[in-house]
C-alpha cells in the first residue's frame, strides 16, 4: 500500500532542494523567457534527476558513492566551478533573438541543457550533503524494515517533488514571455550570464581555499 506521508516527505524535499535560487534556476528562468515553458521545463527536469541521484544515496545508504562523492569533493567542485564560469561567459556572449528558433531543436539543444543541468546537480557535492541532513530523519522511514519499495518510492518522490517546482517556475515566468522583446531578453542573458559566473567564480575560490587551508 502506498506510504502517502512517505510521498508526501519526499515531495517536500524535493521542493526544499529545487527552490533555492542558484545556477539552474537562472538557466530554467531564461530558457523559458526565450523559448517556452515546455523549454524550461526539459532544462529543470535534468536538475530533478540529478536530485533523485542523492536521493538514491541517502535513502538506500549508499556508502560506497557517498565516500566517492566526499573523497572527491574538492574536484567534482572545480569540474563544477569551471562549468559554471565557462556556461556563463558563453551565455553573456550569446545575442538571443526571440524569433531566432531555427537552431533550436527541442531534441537536439534541449537535451544537451537536460545535460548539462544534470551535471550542474551531480558536480556540487553540497547538494548531497543537504540530501544527508535532510534524510536524517526521513531516510529512517525507507530502511526500517520496508524493503527496498518504500526507498524507491521516496526517491521517485523527491523527483516529483523537484519536478513540481520546475513545472510551476517555468509556468510562471512564462506568462511575462509575451511582454518580452530582444532589448529585454539581451538584459536577462546577460544578468544570467553574469550570475553563473559569479557563482562558478565561488565555486572555484571555495576549492582554492581550502585546497590551502
Amino acid at each position: 500500500m502506498l506510504d502517502f506521508g512517505l510521498v508526501a516527505s519526499g515531495m517536500a524535499v524535493g521542493l526544499a532542494v529545487a527552490a533555492p535560487i542558484g545556477p539552474v534556476n537562472l538557466v530554467v528562468i531564461r530558457r523559458t523567457l526565450r523559448f517556452g515553458s515546455l523549454n524550461g521545463l526539459v532544462s529543470g527536469a535534468g536538475a530533478a534527476l540529478g536530485d533523485g541521484v542523492f536521493a538514491a544515496m541517502a535513502a538506500f545508504s549508499l556508502t560506497a558513492a557517498i565516500d566517492f562523492f566526499l573523497k572527491y569533493e574538492l574536484v567534482l567542485q572545480l569540474v563544477g566551478g569551471i562549468f559554471l564560469v565557462i556556461l556563463g561567459l558563453r551565455t553573456l556572449m550569446t545575442h538571443p533573438h526571440l524569433n531566432d528558433r531555427e537552431a533550436e531543436k527541442i531534441s537536439g539543444v534541449a537535451a544537451r541543457v537536460f545535460i548539462a543541468t544534470f551535471a550542474l546537480t551531480v558536480t556540487n557535492p553540497a547538494t548531497m550533503l543537504g540530501f544527508i541532513a535532510i534524510f536524517g530523519g526521513i531516510a529512517s522511514l525507507s530502511s526500517a524494515g520496508h524493503g527496498y519499495g518504500h526507498a524507491v518510492t521516496l526517491v521517485l518522490a523527491v523527483i516529483a517533488g523537484s519536478m513540481l517546482w520546475w513545472l510551476g517556475l517555468s509556468q510562471f515566468v512564462s506568462l511575462f514571455r509575451q511582454r518580452m522583446n530582444d532589448r529585454l531578453l539581451e538584459i536577462v542573458n546577460r544578468v544570467s550570464g553574469i550570475l553563473i559566473a559569479v557563482f562558478g567564480v565561488l565555486v572555484l575560490a571555495r576549492v582554492v581555499y581550502k585546497f590551502f587551508s
